[in-house]
């Protein structure tokens, strides 16, 4: 039974210790987030990548919403904000839903980022290297290669595999939600 406290107080102690670390490293890029949103890189990144939303998600008018949700989703989970970004993409659904006329069907643009965000490329693991901060790790940013890497793969399979199976979605006329 001692070994049990001893090892229950021990992994509160290192829960909390990772908890404070992870709260510090979200903080600071979600502040980073709110500063590039109010000196306008944000909409300058929507503008940028507007062409590629367009062809990704074409039931979404331009200028609507949505698209700068989807953005704002995109650019957290590029910095390895999951967290950060599951609130906004909450809000893009929520937006789409309202373009489809709020169907019980899945519209082919919720189908699509709903790939993407699930799959999410990634260029800084931001959650990882907070861990792997937290237990010293000798190189905690070792991991950053390799997550590009496979979150490149694994969005690119998303687009992919989502395109593939577009057609046979509208011929049978959605997905129920």
């Amino acid at each position: 039974m001692e070994e049990v406290n001893k090892a229950m107080f021990v992994g509160a102690q290192e829960a909390v210790t990772l908890s404070l670390g992870l709260i510090s490293v979200l903080v600071f890029w979600l502040g980073l987030m709110k500063v590039a949103e109010e000196a306008g890189l944000l909409k300058k990144c929507a503008r940028l990548f507007e062409p590629l939303i367009v062809k990704l998600f074409p039931e979404i008018p331009k200028g609507h919403p949505a698209i700068g949700y989807i953005l704002s989703n995109m650019i957290a989970n590029l910095f390895g904000l999951g967290n950060a970004a599951t609130p906004l993409g909450i809000k893009a659904m929520e937006q789409m839903k309202q373009l489809s006329g709020h169907s019980p069907m899945a519209s082919r643009s919720m189908i699509t980022f709903l790939a993407l965000n699930t799959s999410s490329i990634t260029l800084i693991p931001t959650t990882v290297i907070a861990i792997r901060l937290n237990y010293d790790a000798q190189s905690p940013t070792d991991i950053v290669v390799p997550t590009i890497l496979a979150t490149a793969c694994s969005t690119v399979g998303a687009v992919l595999i989502d395109r593939y199976f577009a057609n046979r979605r509208q011929k049978r006329g959605g997905v129920r939600t």
